[in-house]
């Protein structure tokens, strides 16, 4: 049977403002210049459901923003780069979340008002919604604190109707990483960077934690930054490195790259190819300020994707 989507993403909506310049901020009514300034698509799960979808996936949103000038900014700009956005709720009574980045390259300082980000709850994702989608994708799980209750359950409904599911975490900001490991292990896919994958299964090096962790999810998939990535499932394991290039803003690299292995997942490919992909995705996507507007068709991807 085909279902409408290939994806469904509940998540947090909230544009980014990115300054780019080689200036540190100081108080005392300092006045310092920077290079540029981009108001584009921020949150994490909105950059993955962007670039998920400029891979060829049908992908669905729902989440809540404010009914202002930056929700219906993320909301058209989400349209236009192929997101069904038709289940996200305005709420009247909200701001829409807004990050204010300040990148240098390879690093990058944010200042993040949370507005609306916290407003979904899960049960909001209707069995209805499920049902017509292929697998579920969630991102920035400290920050969507409405959603967190309810996802063993929402992950649990996902497969009665036969969803698999994939998740980032992304930065636990009170170091705790709270219901993660619990969660783990109903996660069919799992998508940390090196430093949330040590800190969660309190490893020493990144291979002793990709390990301890796919013993809880099915798969984990790595992010290494500049180094690459690693991945694991069941006994299988694989290492890729990382495209070279001119590096303009890492901003949402690793949401590309989570788009990446999700398309090699739902694509059945083999483990190897699909981290593959993520890389190239997750490398190609730093080309241009923001998270989305250097992120790769499936066709400029696989050129980089080597046989596997």
């Amino acid at each position: 049977m085909i279902k409408p989507y290939d994806l469904i993403v509940p998540g947090e909506i909230n544009p980014d403002l990115i300054l780019t310049g080689d200036v540190v901020p100081s108080f005392g009514q300092v006045e310092k210049l920077v290079d540029s300034a981009n108001l584009t698509i921020g949150s994490s799960s909105a950059i993955f459901a962007c670039g998920a979808a400029r891979l060829g996936l049908k992908v669905a949103f729902i989440g809540v923003c404010g009914a202002d000038t930056f929700g219906h900014f993320m909301l058209d700009e989400m349209t236009k780069h192929g997101v069904d956005v038709s289940a996200v709720r305005l709420d009247p009574d909200k701001q829409t979340g807004l990050s204010v980045i300040l990148s240098r390259g390879n690093d990058r300082a944010i200042l993040t008002h949370a507005g609306a980000i916290a407003g979904l709850h899960a049960e909001e994702v209707t069995d209805d919604l499920l049902r017509r989608s292929r697998h579920l994708h969630v991102s920035s799980y400290f920050l969507q604190t409405a959603l967190q209750p309810g996802l063993p359950d929402l992950f649990r409904r996902a497969h009665s109707f036969g969803l698999t599911n994939s998740l980032d975490t992304n930065w636990d900001p009170s170091g705790q990483w709270k219901g993660v490991n619990e969660l783990l292990q109903l996660t069919d896919i799992f998508l940390p960077n090196e430093n949330e994958a040590i800190a969660i299964s309190r490893a020493r090096t990144d291979g002793q934690a990709l390990k301890r962790l796919a013993q809880r999810a099915s798969t984990v998939a790595m992010k290494r930054g500049a180094q690459g990535a690693l991945a694991c499932r069941n006994e299988e394991t694989a290492s890729v490195c990382a495209l070279g290039g001119n590096v303009v803003d890492t901003v949402g690299a690793g949401d590309s790259f989570d788009a990446g292995f999700v398309y090699g997942f739902l694509n059945n490919w083999n483990l190897e190819k699909a981290l593959w992909l993520a890389a190239v995705c997750g490398s190609l996507s730093t080309r241009a300020a923001g998270g989305t507007d250097a992120q790769p068709t499936i066709e400029e991807a696989i050129q980089h994707v080597p046989p596997c």
